[in-house]
């Protein structure tokens, strides 16, 4: 390819909207365009990573046993209805009506449909496993689009499923895919980490996810500095250590605390630590409130609470809604007297001279005991965990990072067969229900995220898998016959090799040429220079290097083709 024939407009300056690296490095490499906000058109250089990235997925999930399939993007709501999950989806889902005024929506997943085909198709014990994949948009109508493809309304995701006839056969399908997504990652050139996580809305009981470490990622993962224990946060265990010293205390005792309401205010008004205050929160889950006691200097999980409860809808109560069931404003409830359900972090159950809202405007209580004092309905794990807690596999200490959700497994189990009434005969002709797996991979997110990991001040730094060329040649300045003579034939001879070849064959300034090769992350840049060529020499310069090298001419091919050898994996 020439650049002359090449559409990458590329910008000098960041895009004003343009919150991350990836995103501001792709708009100014000219590689994706603003549609509407989440919604992008990819130009031909980004088009040419995700083949790449695309490719790479394919390879893997064959060798895996996975067969291609394409799924329809519109969705009627009958098979979403079978599933429960019409409505339990939520904002998220685009909704739209035919002419006929049937419901339907834009995929943003395929589990009713691909479930709907195989109980249509497969009916024996002997057509399993089955692993069927497609690479698809996806659409989720975001609240708060951003990130540019990080998080967008329309995004590129692979999407397998698996369909067994027992458990055992899905604990061999789902290690398939497990290391088969290691492998995929390994040969992207990405740094990343496996991590246990929540199901969320996909469901089922068995989840992780690949995330790719990026100080600008959304979730924070936390993982043991001696064991291979990781997870993320929404899912990581946390462990309760016991307290060295059981504290003593007497009888509770009422103390005046005028506007003290946040646990600050009422470790600065008592001279205590936030440890020492139970924090009494009031939620309500599927309309039914619950008080959930955590201690002060730590923050609820809501996940756990959610998975806890098997709640479909979840929110802490406001204001109005807390006066209304305590008799009190948020600040001063606390958890003795109250006539709601109370659920308790398991740190609660070892505190002791702690200090709570004594379910009075402005008052506190001092030298509170659980379990004396009141009456926990459940102990039970419900805080974030962070840096510096206890491993829960073994002695090590957590230690916390951020991360890039770029793929996520699932076991499903029978959640989506069972509710859909999906079938097969097994070997004694009984019915029974397929035992499913799901796994994705964000395509167009890996993209993003290999430059939140590989980028400098001049660019993106693509890895050689999925760069949109390996090798860029730049003759200094095309008007010289000598240089254009010899950067013509180096192309040809590249092409010829197998080598993914650009010719920058502008009449622009060298300093302009090398600038967009940077931005737009060419591993290899082999200048022609008048010098150098006098010596018979042209110059090599790796992207991730600051310093080019003279090679010789005779050598230059064969050099690339060592590069481009060491780099794929």
């Amino acid at each position: 390819m020439r650049t002359t024939q090449l559409l990458f407009p590329t910008l000098r300056e960041d895009p004003s909207d343009a919150e991350v690296i990836s995103h501001k490095l792709l708009m100014r490499a000219g590689m994706i365009r603003k549609t509407a906000g989440g919604i992008y058109t990819y130009l031909p250089l980004a088009f040419r990573v995700l083949k790449k990235i695309s490719q790479i997925v394919r390879e893997e999930m064959d060798k895996a046993g996975g067969q291609e399939v394409g799924l329809p993007i519109v969705q009627p709501r009958e098979l979403w209805d079978q599933s429960g999950r019409w409505q339990l989806y939520g904002d998220e889902m685009f909704r739209l009506k035919d002419r006929h005024q049937r419901d339907f929506c834009l995929g943003p997943t395929h589990e009713e449909v691909i479930t709907a085909l195989v109980d249509g198709e497969v009916h024996s014990y002997r057509d399993l496993p089955l692993l069927l994949y497609q690479i698809q948009d996806k659409f989720r109508d975001e609240i708060r689009p951003r990130f540019g493809l990080m998080r967008g309304r329309e995004f590129i995701m692979k999407d397998l499923y698996s369909f067994d006839v027992d458990e055992d056969g899905l604990d061999i399908s789902y290690r398939k895919m497990y290391f088969a997504y290691q492998a995929i990652f390994e040969r992207i050139g990405l740094d990343f980490r496996v991590v246990e996580a929540d199901s969320g809305a996909i469901g089922g009981n068995v989840s992780h996810e690949f995330m790719v470490l990026a100080g600008s990622g959304e979730s924070v993962i936390v993982y043991c500095d001696q064991c291979n224990y990781a997870a993320n946060v929404e899912k990581a265990e946390a462990v309760c250590k016991m307290p060295e010293d059981a504290l003593q205390c007497g009888a509770y005792e009422l103390v005046a605390s005028p506007g003290v309401r946040t646990v600050d205010d009422v470790s600065g008004f008592l001279g205590i630590k936030p440890e020492r205050v139970i924090k009494t929160l009031i939620y309500v889950a599927d309309g039914q409130p619950y008080a959930v006691l955590i201690r002060g200097d730590r923050e609820l999980n809501e996940i756990k609470l959610k998975n806890h409860l098997g709640a479909t809808e979840i929110f802490m109560a406001p204001e109005e809604m807390v006066q209304e069931i305590t008799g009190v404003s948020i600040g001063s409830v606390g958890p003795i007297g109250l006539k709601i359900k109370i659920l308790a972090d398991l740190e609660i159950r070892h505190m002791a001279d702690a200090v709570c809202g004594a379910n009075r405007p402005e008052y506190h209580l001092l030298h509170v005991l659980p379990e004396r004092d009141f009456k926990v309905a459940e102990y039970l794990d419900l805080r974030n965990v962070v840096a510096g807690d206890p491993c829960p596999h073994c002695a090590g200490e957590l230690k916390a990072t951020r991360g890039i959700e770029v793929g996520h497994i699932f076991k499903l189990g029978t959640k989506y067969s069972q509710a859909m009434n999906a079938w097969f005969l097994d070997e004694d002709g009984n019915k029974r229900h397929y035992v499913m797996g799901c796994y994705g991979i964000g395509i167009s997110r890996v993209m993003a995220a290999a430059i939140e990991q590989r980028y400098d001040k001049n660019g993106i730094i693509w890895p050689m898998s999925i760069a949109p060329f390996q090798a860029i040649i730049v003759p200094v300045n095309v008007k010289d016959v000598q240089q254009v003579t010899y950067a013509e034939q180096l192309y040809r001879d590249l092409i010829a090799r197998g080598v993914e070849a650009l010719l920058d064959d502008r009449e622009e300034r060298a300093g302009v040429k090398f600038k967009d090769a940077d931005l737009i992350g060419i591993p290899l840049r082999i200048t022609v220079g008048p010098k150098s060529l006098q010596q018979g020499k042209v110059e090599l310069k790796r992207r991730w290097e600051a310093e080019g090298e003279l090679i010789a001419q005779s050598d230059i091919i064969e050099v690339i083709m060592s590069e481009i050898k060491k780099e794929l994996r």
